[in-house]
């Protein structure tokens, strides 16, 4: 890791290439369309988590951290081509804080316009113990204006983690969490899922479906049309070989498979590298698999991956970063019912950190050159894609005066003049 990231600083300084973004929409990249702002300030704030749905609304939750220390999850709708006015509902009660700012809150949509927000509570039994925590789903059914009140996840009475989660909707509107858990008390800690079959009134009995997880890289949810659940984490081999596995489940998350190996990166590192998988699903049942890893040869990269057989195999993997100068990190995709499949992650180098974008509208087989989408020291991405092809980019910008979160909404350049000549008629 050190040999990749010296040599990558190196090619930075030496004048190594960039991408700028193309606001026109030419060259295949993205049509950056309205940027919205929300300042905190001097406040330490968590990544973002963003959805979009079919009616261009945008769905955005984050941590932060007030004045006297206390950490609240808030959430905030913004309507198409308005500026973010509302005041900001706060999803948590107030007696009960959120645990830290180390990533975004879980945030999914319901059938029937629900959101769903999954995210650690501090434990009221901690007595100092770090990262001691308890899992925690919230509800709203009046559109993000108020929030139900937090009902349990994780079903055992330990002083431990339980964090790193995330959560997606099936079709048939079970809610379908996974997490990292503690409970044990062994080194490595285990990933386990949960469902809830009530839209998010109570969430059934845990289950553990892999005791040898790498401790900090989130779990990732998605769902096939079909009712396949699958969860994504890094687990852990022989010799410290940290590598992205799949389970999946065809019984509604009652039982899963055995964990596949997505890319057979053969990473050793004796640690935990904090950069979770990615996953979508679209409507023909194809499986995508978005991670980061440094393989064997310790070359940083951003890799995807597809299966067509609910995850039994994966296609060879492919890289997307192709900048020589900069340290790709973090990835993040979405995916629409059609396979546009759009991927986020950031660039570093000495003198900059932006967050670039790139897109594919062929189920993965080709995508577009990386796109530069932010200005600032930007960091932690997050990305959205409607049914009608509308891409929404959020992520953090550190600045001389505080924090803000960017979102950005865009279009592919064929979507952006199909939309304004629709506007015409």
């Amino acid at each position: 890791m050190v040999r990749a990231l010296l040599a990558a600083l190196a090619l930075a300084m030496c004048g190594g290439p960039a991408v700028a973004a193309d606001p026109t929409g030419s060259d295949g990249l993205l049509r950056l369309e309205l940027r919205r702002t929300i300042d905190h300030g001097a406040r330490a704030v968590s990544a973002p988590s963003v959805l979009v749905d079919d009616g261009g609304t945008v769905h955005l939750a984050w941590i932060q951290e007030e004045a006297g220390g206390a950490r609240n999850l808030y959430y905030l709708p913004l309507d198409r081509g308005a500026a973010p006015e509302a005041t900001p509902a706060q999803v948590n009660p107030a007696d009960v804080p959120v645990a830290g700012l180390h990533l975004a809150p879980a945030l999914a949509l319901g059938r029937g316009g629900e959101l769903f927000v999954s995210w650690s509570a501090s434990h009221p039994k901690a007595d100092g113990q770090p990262f001691a925590s308890l899992l925690k789903l919230s509800r709203s059914t009046d559109r993000g204006r108020s929030f139900d009140p937090p009902v349990p996840v994780n079903d055992d009475p330990v002083v431990t983690g339980h964090s790193f989660d995330h959560l997606a909707v099936a079709p048939d509107g079970t809610v379908h969490l996974a997490w990292i858990d503690g409970r044990e008390g062994k080194k490595e800690p285990a990933t386990f899922v949960a469902r809830s079959a009530d839209s998010g009134r109570h969430v059934a009995k845990n289950l553990k479906v892999d005791d040898e997880t790498c401790v900090c890289c989130r779990t990732a949810v998605a769902t096939g049309p079909d009712g396949t659940v699958y969860v994504a984490w890094r687990k852990v081999f022989a010799g410290d070989i940290r590598e992205t596995v799949v389970a999946r489940s065809t019984d509604g998350g009652r039982t899963f498979s055995e964990a596949v190996i997505v890319g057979h990166d053969r990473w050793a590192f004796p640690a935990c590298p904090h950069r979770p998988a990615s996953l979508g699903v679209d409507r023909e049942g194809r499986l995508y698999v978005v991670w980061y890893t440094e393989g064997a040869d310790e070359t940083p990269a951003v890799y995807l991956a597809w299966s067509d057989d609910r995850g039994k195999t994966f296609s060879p993997k492919r890289a997307l970063n192709t900048s020589k100068g900069t340290f790709p990190d973090h990835p993040q995709m979405a995916v629409n019912q059609d396979g546009l499949v759009v991927v986020a992650w950031e660039e570093q180098s000495p003198v900059r950190r932006e967050v670039v974008v790139s897109y594919s509208r062929d189920r993965g087989k080709t995508f577009s050159r990386p796109q530069r989408v932010s200005e600032g020291k930007a960091h932690s991405p997050a990305v959205a894609v409607s049914a009608s092809g509308e891409a929404v980019l959020a992520w953090t910008e550190q600045g001389l005066l505080g924090r803000k979160t960017l979102v950005q909404t865009a279009r592919l350049a064929g979507e952006a003049r199909m939309a304004a000549a629709g506007r015409g008629r």
